[in-house]
């Protein structure tokens, strides 16, 4: 058996993290959130009122307090800037408005890339995010690019956001995701776009075990190569 990465790619609400926690689960890997890494460096930059061009404050900001994962009682992720947890302030709406701003930002996505690298290297690792099978992890042994419809994704993100009690209107939710679609593919810096060997699936319309099923399959193969 051997230990390979596996890149997991998509736009916002496409399922991507969920799927790569359970499969974080199910082969015994590492799962690293690199998305909520992004979302640490903005809730930084929103916390001191640092300006999005601020980049070297943004730096000082990180270095100051650096983004590191825990795990609840319950077994789920939990995430810290410093030694504060912001497992959850890091999903409020301010931050999904401006983290796409923050992440275009070529010397932040350096300074994360750098440590998702070193992470990384030893193999036997689930990352996921939007850059991941392109810049990241070029040479991942295994690729998925996860893409939904909007409205199926809108769907996802409101049930998520009700279960954590965080008011949302439905349509304004579809808009904001369209636009971040837009953002995040347009982008000078990383664009999202499958790499040209990764697996692109439609998850709408199927569940997530579906979902996991589907590249776990893929994965074991790889695993058990000789």
């Amino acid at each position: 058996m051997k230990s390979i990465r596996i890149a997991i790619d998509g736009p916002a609400s496409s399922g991507k993290s969920t799927v790569a926690k359970i499969l974080a689960h199910n082969l015994g890997y590492t799962y690293l959130d690199t998305g909520a890494m992004y979302r640490s460096a903005t809730y930084l930059a929103l916390k001191n009122n640092l300006q999005i061009d601020d980049v070297q404050g943004i730096l000082k900001a990180l270095s100051d307090n650096p983004i590191s994962f825990g795990r609840a009682k319950d077994g789920s992720q939990t995430v810290f800037v410093g030694q504060t947890e912001v497992t959850r302030a890091i999903r409020d709406n301010d931050v999904t408005a401006n983290v796409s701003h923050i992440a275009a930002i070529p010397e932040i996505r350096e300074e994360l890339v750098e440590q998702q690298r070193r992470i990384a290297k030893d193999g036997a690792i689930i990352m996921d995010g939007r850059d991941i099978g392109t810049v990241v992890l070029p040479d991942a042994e295994l690729k998925i690019f996860l893409i939904a419809s909007v409205e199926e994704r809108a769907q996802r993100r409101f049930k998520e956001n009700q279960e954590r009690g965080i008011a949302t209107d439905f349509e304004t939710l579809k808009k904001e995701i369209a636009e971040r679609d837009y953002k995040d593919s347009h982008r000078e810096v990383s664009p999202l776009k499958p790499a040209s060997d990764a697996i692109t699936f439609d998850t709408t319309g199927v569940d997530i075990d579906g979902v996991v099923a589907f590249i776990q399959e893929k994965a074991e193969k790889m695993i058990d190569m000789d």
